[in-house]
């Protein structure tokens, strides 16, 4: 096999997984758990599930960005690897400031927050859109 075609096969899974990982949280899981689970319990939940969501997809899409350099993807692989940084910022900085406001009761400054952290996850998931797109075409 090319080396070419193997990155470009890494590359193409890790956004396959990555956007439909993304796709499938935001469209099935969040909204689900919001609606079948006491608004405590799910807010608890999300609370635990979302470091291993940003590391998981953060990593993966790293992973994309890596696999599309190498393959010389240049403009796909900028894409993957801010959808990445995106994933890292938002859970080593945002996540915490987004924990801590809602435990002071800062309902403004969540809401705030949040909404910050629903941009950026939009943000990433057209990210990795355009690249997935890219490596399709």
């Amino acid at each position: 096999m090319n080396l070419t075609i193997g990155f470009e096969v890494v590359a193409g899974l890790s956004l396959a997984l990555a956007f439909g990982g993304m796709t499938f949280f935001s469209a099935v899981m969040a909204p689900l758990v919001f609606t079948k689970l006491p608004f405590e319990t799910a807010g608890g939940f999300i609370r635990q599930v979302f470091p291993w969501y940003y590391l998981t997809i953060g990593a993966v899409s790293a992973l994309a960005a890596i696999a599309l350099l190498l393959g010389a993807e240049q403009v796909a692989a900028l894409f993957a690897a801010l959808s990445a940084g995106g994933f890292w910022y938002a859970r080593q900085v945002l996540m915490p400031r987004i924990n801590a406001a809602r435990d002071a009761g800062e309902d403004n400054h969540f809401e705030r927050l949040h909404r910050i952290s629903v941009y950026i996850n939009g943000a990433q998931w057209l990210l990795l859109a355009a690249a997935l797109v890219m490596v399709l075409l």
